[in-house]
């Protein structure tokens, strides 16, 4: 899986694949389908049937990767510098898995802070330091429970849930999923959309999640849980026991400026267009952008290119921003 990068990557890392991990048992599978053809109700269960077909067709194998060694993430710390405390965290998991055939096991994080801060950024860049891949649930758009763990086959236009789709349509057994404003989730009595995390986040009872549409148990203890939320309160006390919890602040002024600069080279370097623009952009606009959540910067910037083009200007002058540019709603605020 790929994924588009805000700011420059950092250096290239070794990551050998530490061994290869079965994510379900074939026989289960074909059992499964024998009874489905036993059943004989050809169109009933037409899309289950080709979801077994495929579980066979694609095996159970998958990658469980994680890097050679504690990497250098010393990029990582410059470009997030408001995440400082999670990448210690997450440098403490791989530190542990080193030296031994152990995969990388990382504790379910809930990155708590305001919108924009970048809490989705750094999973992206979290699953790109790991090797793996990432998959995206936003729980603000999710209004049943069932998207997570599937749906029952005998539900008209039931498919498999988002975990499954995961480890059995992916290429990996431990990739990152990222649970998008959890606080948002949506739901009733009858189906309640955190429901399969209660399973899901706990090591043991993981290892043998059972999607129902699949009905077949699929190991999913090697997944990387990270969650995101503007509001704990929002969270059931159960759910947030099984993270480790961390307050994510806005960036200070000083950080935000230095994001806006790394944003900008990178930016630049990446395109073509690039060599028409200086290799920094002024004080007064960096100042600007600085204002800004993180996650408008690269809008913003790319305004501010386009506009000093067409003027045929090889630098962005503060005019060239939008003229929303410095004005931050008043949630976001800096930190002191």
């Amino acid at each position: 899986m790929t994924s588009h990068s805000l700011v420059p990557q950092p250096p290239a890392l070794s990551l050998p694949v530490a061994q290869m991990r079965s994510v379900f048992h074939p026989g289960d599978v074909e059992r499964k389908l024998a009874r489905l053809q036993e059943a004989g109700s050809q169109r009933d269960y037409e899309n289950l049937r080709t979801v077994y077909e495929r579980m066979l067709e694609r095996g159970p194998e998958r990658f469980q990767v994680k890097p050679s060694g504690v990497p250098d993430m010393a990029g990582l710390y410059e470009q997030l510098p408001n995440f400082t405390e999670v990448l210690d965290d997450v440098k403490r998991h791989v530190a542990l898995a080193q030296d031994s055939r152990d995969g990388l096991e990382v504790t379910p994080m809930l990155l708590l802070g305001p919108p924009g801060i970048g809490k989705t950024h750094f999973a992206r860049h979290l699953a790109e330091l790991l090797g793996t891949g990432m998959n995206l649930v936003p729980m603000s758009s999710m209004t049943a429970g069932w998207l997570l763990s599937g749906a029952s086959s005998q539900w008209k236009g039931a498919r498999p849930g988002k975990v499954f789709e995961a480890l059995v349509e992916g290429e990996y057994a431990n990739p990152v999923i990222v649970v998008d404003e959890i606080d948002k989730a949506a739901g009733d009595a009858q189906y309640d959309p955190l429901g399969a995390l209660y399973g899901l986040l706990e090591h043991d009872t993981a290892q043998s999640f059972t999607d129902e549409f699949a009905d077949v148990a699929i190991d999913a203890s090697q997944v990387i849980w990270i969650t995101t939320a503007n509001d704990e309160r929002g969270i059931p006390d159960p759910i947030l026991n099984r993270m480790n919890v961390f307050e994510v602040l806005a960036p200070t002024l000083e950080q935000a400026r230095a994001i806006a600069l790394r944003l900008y080279q990178g930016i630049r370097g990446e395109h073509g267009w690039g060599r028409h623009f200086d290799p920094d952009p002024a004080p007064d606009v960096l100042d600007l952008l600085a204002r800004m959540p993180p996650r408008e910067m690269r809008r913003a910037l790319m305004t501010g290119f386009g506009n000093a083009r067409l003027e045929q200007r090889g630098q962005i002058e503060p005019a060239d921003l939008p003229s929303s540019a410095g004005v931050r709603k008043p949630r976001i605020g800096f930190t002191q």
